[in-house]
């Protein structure tokens, strides 16, 4: 069991942030303390060079001030009284044979026979192994009056034990960076993937029919906090949407229940009737009736979920929208006259657009039925088109009974019905129909409307001959 949870931990994202936080924690400790290394080394390598430089000065102004003989002199006395115990010291005549030689301890098996080449003397600085190979020797050569030379050198194994010292250090100081590292990993790890665990928890609780859960904001402002928001807002929106869809399965139920129980009351009673033909072809000019309400809705529900979807083909053409408005007038001319409702259209002759015809006529059909089904008896339908910043406006504006503000938001939803028209025949359809084809010609609708005073419909739909 704890194999197979190791197996499934080193999967997980958590497992590799904490090797990635853990891995630049450490490799960060590692960078610093070889760039400490580094410049400690090369501090005291200078440190080291300066003493063997002052040195040579020491010894350069004594040659020059009290000559040759005497600067021997001292150097024999300093070898004698061990006060060169760690400085390489060579005196050589001009034609670099060796005077004086004074070698530290650990560096008399060093091979010295390569300073007698006079090439090597070259370079003012030099470095020697020794025969161990682990510490070296550097030394500095400068050229005295007449011609002498003279070598000063020191070793590097106080400066290696220093550096072994510190690299001991160092070692052992990586062992809590490490755990420090491994740790920091792991916290940071936990910090980072909590809203992502909340996020897990949430989808589970939903996964089970918890339709309410909501992951919690954190409140920081990044981008998690910004992802639980968006991802909240969302379960907010699908809970609305199978509300709605809920509503809308209803209301298809209750619309579609009514005429196919009017179908099947019409044929079982002609069935248990001795009808003659006349009955009979009266029975079925009712059920092609009802069977054709029941197909303009499914027709109508197919158009605007064809709209909402982007696969509504348009047809974009040059359109006489002042002829086609008159012609739908004409069309809705004896309804209206029926309730004494006038229709007065405002438009200008002539005026053309770029849209798809067909639909076009669908959408100002829809808007002018519920104008006159809802309008005042007596009362005035206004139609108006005009084309305004690249756009054809179209608005229809009726004196009825208005909007109630609670229905307004929803007015557009699929098969919403207001109570006060589930009185009236109708499917519920039209007015989504038309927020789907004027979506789909990338346009939009506004509504104003006040209860008792009447309401107003305005399409804008851009001028883009295609789309």
């Amino acid at each position: 069991m704890s194999l197979r949870y190791l197996n499934r931990f080193t999967k997980t994202t958590a497992f590799r942030l904490i090797l990635w936080y853990s891995s630049i924690f450490i490799s960060s400790s590692i960078l610093l303390f070889l760039l400490a290394y580094f410049l400690v080394s090369l501090t005291i390598k200078d440190q080291d060079r300066k003493m063997i430089q002052l040195k040579s000065n020491e010894y350069a102004l004594m040659e020059q001030a009290e000559g040759i003989d005497a600067l021997s002199r001292e150097i024999r006395q300093e070898c004698h009284g061990n006060r060169l115990a760690d400085i390489f010291v060579r005196l050589a005549d001009p034609q670099n044979h060796t005077l004086i030689l004074t070698v530290p301890r650990r560096f008399r098996d060093t091979d010295f026979k390569v300073l007698d080449n006079r090439d090597i003397l070259a370079d003012n600085w030099l470095s020697l192994q020794n025969k161990k190979g682990r510490d070296s020797i550097e030394i500095m050569t400068r050229r005295l009056s007449d011609g002498y030379l003279l070598q000063v050198g020191k070793g590097s194994d106080e400066r290696e034990d220093l550096l072994e010292r510190f690299r001991g250090i160092f070692g052992l100081i990586m062992i809590p960076v490490v755990l420090i590292g491994l740790a920091t990993g792991a916290f940071m790890s936990f910090r980072s993937l909590n809203p992502i665990r909340d996020l897990i928890h949430t989808v589970r609780e939903i996964d089970i029919g918890k339709m309410d859960a909501r992951v919690p904001s954190s409140h920081t402002g990044d981008e998690l906090d910004e992802l639980i928001q968006l991802f909240n807002n969302m379960l907010e929106k699908i809970k609305t949407l199978i509300g709605r869809m809920q509503e809308a399965l209803d209301s298809v139920a209750h619309d579609l229940r009514t005429p196919v129980t009017r179908i099947k009351t019409a044929i079982e009673m002609t069935l248990q009737s001795d009808s003659d033909a006349k009955a009979l072809r009266e029975t079925l000019m009712d059920c092609a009736e009802e069977s054709e309400h029941i197909m303009t809705m499914l027709t109508t529900l197919m158009d605007i979920s064809e709209a909402e979807s982007g696969a509504m083909r348009l047809n974009i053409e040059e359109v006489d929208i002042a002829a086609l408005i008159k012609g739908i007038v004409e069309v809705y001319q004896y309804v209206a006259e029926e309730r004494h409702i006038e229709i007065s259209v405002l438009v200008p002759e002539g005026l053309k657009a770029y849209v798809d015809s067909s639909r076009t006529r669908q959408v100002i059909a829809n808007l002018l039925d519920n104008a006159i089904k809802y309008g005042r008896d007596g009362g005035m339908v206004e139609i108006k088109a005009g084309i305004k910043d690249k756009e054809l406006v179209i608005s229809v504006e009726d004196n009825g009974e208005g909007i109630a503000a609670g229905d307004l938001p929803r007015i557009f939803d699929r098969l919403y019905r207001a109570d006060k028209s589930r009185s009236r025949h109708g499917l519920g359809l039209g007015l989504s129909l038309v927020q789907a084809v004027v979506h789909a010609h990338k346009g939009h609708c506004e509504v104003q409307s006040t209860p008792g005073k009447g309401s107003r419909f305005t399409l804008f739909l851009p001028q883009i001959e295609t789309f």
